[in-house]
């Protein structure tokens, strides 16, 4: 009885453990990427020793966790702030490192039969309660407060005379950053059971399990391909161009922004948004350009919109077939069916990543000041917003999908019957 104890303290200690290492392969490869990222960018240089702040502000947001934008100008005026936007290369990072971490002790390393339906339920409990306190040290560091000048000069002093300080800051709202970190890590639970292997369900789920790993993992390949394109474009822009920084910065905080973005647009898809001439984007220049065009109005992200500045915008749409074609072939000969299921299994797969990519890929920032309570926020302040038409990329992923895995699947179809001849007369 001692020894059957004993090896079950053993067990639970090392369950344990496996669930922390998990959690803190996450946490520090999250906490890496930003450090990077935001030093990149110049955050270093931050007053008041902001940096940390910021760095945790930037680990809340990547877990979908909400930031707070706080401000004030005294007695005479009034400030206001909004910001939404998700660093997806500190949350990709996060995820890949969090995803390994649950699925090592799969591997054939362990001894022993296979986990089952119960122990893997048990092993997403154990980081899921790890997981809390790591979300919530983020969270509380997550505050500090900026001072913001008039201009400088005479307007510095006018508002000094009249009490008039501008300042914002920002802190995470900490039950909002719980339950939406939460809820990323359910999203990802969830999509690792479904394109993982060796994550054996409960039998009522192994059917839906098995219908949906194909889809699944050829969308889910397609976006991590179009990040390492990605990377390789930007690495090759860091060589070869100036502001080396600036793009460091960009691929360490907002790689996957820009990449799916690229792969929706080149779908067909379509963003709207405006910028003002006062703020640097760092996006590539069509891009910059499109959100400035004259007028002030909304403007429309397109291929289009694009080629107007680029004449090398069709290469988005090339691309984008290209490697989504490859996607649905090799979908297709690893996991055979006709040619009119694959196209019904990528389908809607592939429209709703779309549309999970345009809403991760949202920006939305605001800051203004207002004297005296009167006159617009925005008469001393600016927005840049960058919405997703949900609507368009949903109908093109569905489109693309379904001529996608019609074609897939016939041409592998059509390559397994002209090798069955050869093999039978080998």
């Amino acid at each position: 009885m001692g020894q059957v104890s004993g090896s079950r303290s053993g067990e639970a200690v090392r369950a344990w453990a496996e669930a922390f290492g998990a959690v803190a392969a996450a946490v520090a490869a999250m906490v890496a990427t930003a450090a990077l990222g935001l030093w990149a960018a110049g955050a270093g240089g931050l007053p008041s020793g902001a940096f940390p702040a910021v760095l945790a502000a930037t680990v809340v947001a990547a877990v979908g966790g909400t930031v707070e934008l706080t401000g004030g100008a005294g007695f005479f005026g009034r400030t206001g702030a909004t910001l939404t936007v998700v660093p997806l290369s500190v949350s990709l990072a996060g995820a890949l490192a969090l995803a390994a971490g649950l699925l090592r002790p799969l591997g054939p390393v362990r001894h022993g039969p296979p986990p089952d339906g119960r122990e893997l339920a048990a092993r997403a409990a154990r980081v899921a309660v790890l997981w809390i306190p790591a979300l919530l040290v983020p969270a509380l560091t997550a505050r500090h407060t900026f001072r913001i000048g008039l201009g400088g000069g005479l307007l510095d002093e006018i508002g000094d005379a009249l009490d008039v300080r501008p300042e914002v800051g920002f802190r995470a709202d900490v039950a909002a950053t719980l339950g939406r970190g939460l809820l990323w890590l359910l999203v990802l639970y969830v999509i690792i059971a479904l394109a993982a292997r060796r994550t054996p369900l409960p039998p009522p789920l192994r059917r839906l399990q098995d219908a949906a790993r194909p889809p699944v993992r050829a969308v889910l390949g397609l976006l991590l391909g179009y990040v390492v394109l990605g990377l390789v474009v930007g690495l090759v822009t860091l060589c070869t161009r100036g502001h080396p920084a600036e793009t460091a910065a960009t691929l360490l905080l907002g790689l996957p922004n820009l990449s799916w973005l690229a792969l929706g647009t080149g779908l067909g898809g379509a963003w709207e948004g405006n910028v003002p001439d006062a703020i640097g984007l760092p996006v590539p220049y069509a891009l910059a350009a499109v959100l400035r065009e004259p007028g002030g109005g909304t403007a429309t992200v397109d291929l289009a919109s694009l080629g107007r500045y680029d004449d090398r915008a069709w290469i988005l749409a090339l691309v984008a077939a290209l490697a989504l074609a490859a996607a649905a072939f090799l979908m297709a000969r690893r996991f055979p069916a006709p040619w009119w299921r694959q196209a019904l299994r990528l389908a809607p797969t592939l429209a709703v990543a779309l549309v999970a990519v345009g809403l991760l890929t949202r920006i939305s920032a605001r800051y203004g000041l207002s004297l005296f309570g009167m006159g617009d926020l925005d008469a001393f302040g600016g927005e840049v917003r960058l919405h997703p038409r949900l609507p368009l990329l949903l109908g093109w992923g569905a489109l693309w999908g379904l001529v996608a895995g019609a074609g897939a699947g016939a041409l592998a179809e059509a390559l397994a019957r002209v090798r069955r001849p050869r093999g039978g007369a080998g």
